[in-house]
């Protein structure tokens, strides 16, 4: 890539999105870059892009935002750099201390998720009733439900593939036999066991906003409720049980233990009741 005046334009942008296609990223990650990218060319509004420009954008940010989102925005652009060969434009990210304990407000418990499963049922929503089980009960991405195939219902076990990792995820055998009897039900002799309407396998917006429809009559909080709570609620499960933080990671396909160890934080009210319980308090 030719060294030339660093410059944030639609014509660069494009050129950049259409890099980041061809390398296979996520749709979702292309869009928040791009978003990122343009928002701060509105900023900019004319202004030349230069270190100096960009950490004032970069200062300014930190008034406006949460630290991680600061970072993911700096993260785009920064990428963006790379690509053109700006190096020496690059923004350092914000230091962030990882947080020992889960906000209360925002963590599942498991009464709460089987009041959204009742709930499901109650209104006869039986494949959202399924998918929120099966996400909860193997701690698969709501990405992956598509390898949870009538196939992998009869072998009990999926061959999941994500990120260029492959991992086995075990059905257990309650949901094995509550998946086979829906496929029963529904005529499903083939293919992924959650299809929307058109026969396409579920995704995230289908499930996301099926679950947020529960949340009224299950009396769970609408912060609390999407796909990806219920694969923390199985992994703090599993950890309160196992306390195997590596076979957790293999579980959940993390790369990192460090990964695995945020979805297994507890919420700061538990962290007080085990000190309450240590009883070293003698007078």
């Amino acid at each position: 890539m030719q060294k030339d005046t660093p410059t944030l334009t639609d014509e660069r942008i494009n050129g950049y999105a259409r890099y980041l296609y061809e390398r296979e990223r996520a749709v979702r990650t292309i869009q928040k870059y791009t978003h990122d990218l343009r928002t701060l060319m509105d900023w900019l509004d004319g202004r030349p892009f230069t270190k100096q420009t960009l950490m004032e954008w970069k200062e300014e940010l930190t008034l406006t935002h949460a630290p991680a989102s600061v970072n993911v925005m700096l993260a785009a652009v920064n990428w963006y750099l790379d690509y053109w060969k700006w190096n020496g434009l690059r923004l350092r990210p914000l230091r962030l201390q990882q947080s020992l304990f889960r906000d209360e407000e925002k963590e599942l418990t498991k009464g709460e998720y089987a009041r959204l499963v009742s709930a499901a049922q109650q209104q006869g929503e039986h494949r959202l009733c399924l998918v929120i089980q099966t996400i909860c009960t193997t701690g698969i991405r709501v990405s992956e439900l598509k390898f949870i195939t009538v196939e992998a219902v009869e072998l009990g076990r999926a061959e999941v593939s994500n990120k260029g990792k492959r991992r086995t995820v075990f059905l257990p055998h309650n949901l094995q036999r509550l998946l086979q009897a829906y496929l029963q039900a529904k005529k499903i002799t083939a293919g992924a066991v959650f299809v929307s309407r058109s026969g396409k396998p579920l995704d995230r917006s289908n499930v996301w906003r099926d679950m947020k429809a529960l949340c009224e009559s299950a009396g769970v909080e609408a912060a609390k409720v999407f796909p990806h709570n219920l694969r923390h609620l199985f992994a703090r499960t599993y950890y309160a049980m196992e306390k195997d933080l590596s076979r957790l990671a293999d579980i959940l396909g993390h790369s990192s233990v460090n990964t695995t160890r945020i979805y297994t934080a507890e919420s700061g009210l538990t962290h007080a009741q085990q000190m309450e319980r240590l009883g070293l308090i003698i007078t």
